[in-house]
């Protein structure tokens, strides 16, 4: 089955609540295994107006769904957990998944890129995929997660603790 990354954040309300029933959700869907999860990490928000710091992990799973109906299962779970459309960019929200990777494939479809198209950016991203995938090789760019994470600069990142506070994340 194809290996899939997906990130994770929230940043209103019960965050680790949010992130924690988004992994449940995950894994109970049929076609997907939720294989682990990296440490949680606070970050600052970026861009969008004031808000509250976000928490950060980036899940990897094992799924047998094609990207657009991974997608469509990612939004619904964000819809079941209380994320509603904004006409601001980068708004504040209780949860929020984005498809950062699947296996080698690069996706164009409309409302759907793999891999994210600014995921090389982010640093909240990169910390906790590099955790879990430090030799994986970005399939655009095509250099190793590790170094995309160790060439930014500025964005502060810090991890939660030293375990995840959401359980044991394989399935």
């Amino acid at each position: 089955m194809p290996r899939v990354f997906i990130g994770i954040g929230s940043n209103e309300g019960d965050r680790l609540a949010r992130m924690s029933e988004a992994v449940r959700l995950l894994g109970e869907t049929d076609g997907v295994r939720v294989a682990q999860m990296a440490m949680i990490f606070e970050t600052e928000p970026r861009g969008g107006p004031p808000q509250e710091p976000y928490l950060n992990t980036v899940l990897e799973i094992e799924t047998a769904l094609e990207p657009s109906a991974l997608l469509g299962v990612c939004q619904e779970i964000e819809r079941r957990l209380g994320r509603r459309p904004s006409a601001q960019r980068w708004s504040p929200r209780p949860i929020d998944l984005d498809l950062l990777l699947y296996d080698e494939r690069i996706v164009e479809e409309p409302g759907l890129s793999i891999p994210h198209p600014r995921l090389h950016e982010r640093r909240f991203v990169l910390a906790p995929l590099a955790q879990l995938a430090p030799e994986l090789i970005h399939p655009t760019l095509r250099q190793p997660i590790r170094a995309l994470a160790a060439s930014i600069e500025g964005q502060r990142v810090t991890p939660l603790a030293a375990g995840s506070p959401l359980g044991p994340a394989a399935g």
